[in-house]
């Protein structure tokens, strides 16, 4: 097991390093940004009103409605990434980490919106009815030829493997040693819980998932957050001397490791920017998998939608938790009984416990860390059933929803150290794939969303209205149809490609 901790992370350390997704996350979201006017600022407030307000697009095709694919992709991503992650990323990189897993965001609401665009434009119709969709076949229906399907493939069984990493054996395990510290539940007992509520879920798909994220996700969201707030009204006069910290130390690398002393500027990028994915996972191209399974007129409609929940993830709920952390002083404290500083593990609950009375802040990060990491759970098992649909074809999809929750128990209940290296790794190999496709297919995401952006700039356009200034644009009758070739259904009823480009 040592053997394989330092094997994976010295993997990951490349793969995460100055020369391989760090700048292609970066100059990819720069990119796109461009590409797309600036569509994250532009569009953020019609996009928020139509996926929390609105919620839907009545009588389009689709699982479940706009807010509940939302819901899910952000069930997938705020996990133990919002409380641990950011607490390693400071903890490590020094404050100046938490700018860059700001930029990191922005810049990932590009990459988010236009994965999720393709998510959809893309997405075929399943032996079971169910809309299929994502990089595992947006890459190769989108990208021609042995490459596209290569890069597909790749993405399909990098995702798979990586499920019960990410999205399953850490979530669990946070929970269950969480759960054992704060209120000395034992490990088997967690597990067992999660493993049967896991299971209650799960097997009812997306439909169930869908029902359970729409009303647990808000109201996780807001307790974790108000908790937060709550916190930095107490210490408002600490605020500006907290920003001009993260400013100054995200250009100068300081190092929270031995107090101040001083640390590589890359030290900052590096874990910001990968703890920034693994929060929200703009590039990953996983909520490209939940997005597809949204009931929505329109391709960028859903694409603007998906786009919030980085928004929510980074912007906010990461915020939160890091200006806490900085504000408390907690980044930098010194452990009395070991003379170290305070690890990554214990920073969040230490900081909520100075900034709320008693034992509160303490138990308020343990709840708050077993609804994300299960809700995680939820999402996770749904990117990965995707991947075995692709694969492998329906009949698969059950018997994956029963293990995945199975494995539930073995996260709970097991030291897994390497299971951490091994998700950054399995991470980076998902989000290669997925970032060379979103470059490749720019041109298609730019070109559709500025047509619909034109003619409906406040998205509020009606299905027929959508009809009429769509009629006649390229792949829009077979999108309508919802049997793209490759899904299950289009092969059984024999139809041929013709998408364009």
């Amino acid at each position: 097991m040592e053997a394989l901790t330092t094997l994976f992370g010295d993997i990951s350390s490349v793969i995460w390093g100055p020369f391989v997704l760090i700048p292609l996350l970066l100059l990819t979201g720069l990119y796109l940004t461009i590409r797309l006017g600036l569509i994250q600022l532009v569009k953020l407030g019609p996009a928020l009103r139509l996926g929390i307000i609105k919620r839907k697009d009545a009588g389009s095709e689709g699982d479940v409605s706009q807010f509940q694919a939302l819901t899910t992709a952000l069930a997938a991503t705020v996990g133990t990434g919002n409380i641990v992650g950011v607490a390693t990323a400071i903890g490590i990189g020094g404050p100046g980490a938490l700018f860059w897993m700001w930029i990191t965001g922005i810049f990932g609401m590009a990459s988010k919106y236009s994965e999720a665009f393709l998510g959809v434009r893309f997405r075929g119709t399943d032996a079971a009815g169910e809309k299929s969709g994502g990089p595992q076949y947006y890459l190769q229906r989108g990208i021609k030829g042995p490459f596209g399907k290569f890069l597909a493939l790749f993405f399909a069984i990098a995702a798979a493997i990586a499920s019960f990493g990410i999205g399953n054996l850490t979530q669990a395990n946070s929970i269950s040693a969480n759960l054992e510290n704060s209120f000395q539940v034992p490990l088997w007992v967690t597990g067992a819980v999660l493993t049967v509520l896991s299971l209650a879920v799960l097997v009812g798909g997306i439909k169930s998932i869908g029902r359970i994220t729409a009303g647990f996700v808000p109201v996780m969201i807001i307790f974790y957050v108000g908790a937060a707030i709550y916190i930095l009204l107490a210490n408002l006069g600490q605020i500006p001397a907290a920003f001009a910290t993260i400013f100054t130390d995200a250009f100068t690398g300081t190092s929270a490791v031995g107090g101040f002393a001083g640390s590589a500027i890359i030290i900052a990028v590096q874990f910001g920017v990968a703890r920034g994915i693994f929060s929200n996972e703009s590039g990953m191209g996983s909520a490209a998998i939940a997005a597809a399974a949204a009931q929505t007129s329109h391709p960028v409609r859903q694409g603007l939608v998906s786009m919030t929940q980085t928004f929510i993830d980074t912007i906010i709920v990461v915020t939160c938790t890091g200006l806490v952390i900085i504000t408390t002083g907690t980044w930098n404290m010194i452990d009395p009984e070991t003379g170290e500083q305070i690890s990554a593990a214990l920073m969040t609950g230490q900081a909520f416990t100075h900034g709320l009375p008693g034992q509160w802040g303490h138990w308020i990060v343990t709840i708050g860390l077993v609804m994300f990491a299960f809700s995680t759970i939820l999402g996770w098992c749904y990117y990965g059933e995707r991947q075995m649909e692709r694969l492998f074809g329906r009949a698969l999809v059950m018997p994956f929803r029963v293990v995945f929750s199975l494995v539930v128990f073995v996260g709970a209940t097991t030291e897994l150290a390497v299971v951490w290296n091994f998700s950054d790794m399995m991470n980076g190999l998902m989000a290669l794939p997925n970032l060379l496709g979103l470059l490749i297919l720019s041109g298609l995401v730019a070109r559709e969303t500025k047509w619909y952006l034109k003619n409906d700039p406040k998205l509020e356009a009606t299905k027929d209205q959508i009809e009429t200034f769509m009629a006649g644009r390229p792949g829009w009758d077979e999108w309508k149809a919802g049997d793209v070739i490759g899904s299950a259904h289009a092969q059984a009823t024999g139809k041929t490609e013709v998408h364009e480009r």
